[in-house]
């Protein structure tokens, strides 16, 4: 499962392995793992600059700003068979050129 559907579906214990979380704070996992979904925001402007993650991750009493939906992530459609078909959702349309030589 990806980390946005859980996130928006309100299942963010299911981040964590159920061996590692009696080995961690879960409440630190999951405000490290809510840092990672803001740096990952669409726009470069909605993403938090460095000095304020590192702030993030010092001072668990900060409050973290809701994140918006990632830019790129893959989504699974079942078929009518049950069978899973990946699709990828791009929201921009960057492309990349290779230049070759003669």
């Amino acid at each position: 499962m990806q980390a946005w559907s859980l996130w928006k579906d309100g299942n963010t214990k299911d981040f964590v392995d159920s061996p590692i979380v009696g080995s961690c704070s879960l409440d630190e996992t999951l405000r490290c793992i809510h840092i990672g979904l803001l740096c990952v925001q669409g726009s470069p402007n909605a993403r938090p600059l460095m000095s304020s993650i590192v702030s993030f991750l010092e001072n668990g009493d900060i409050s973290l700003p809701t994140p918006k939906e990632p830019m790129y992530f893959i989504e699974h459609n079942y078929g009518a068979d049950g069978a899973a078909q990946n699709t990828v959702n791009f929201a921009n349309t960057m492309s990349i050129t290779v230049l070759e030589g003669r």
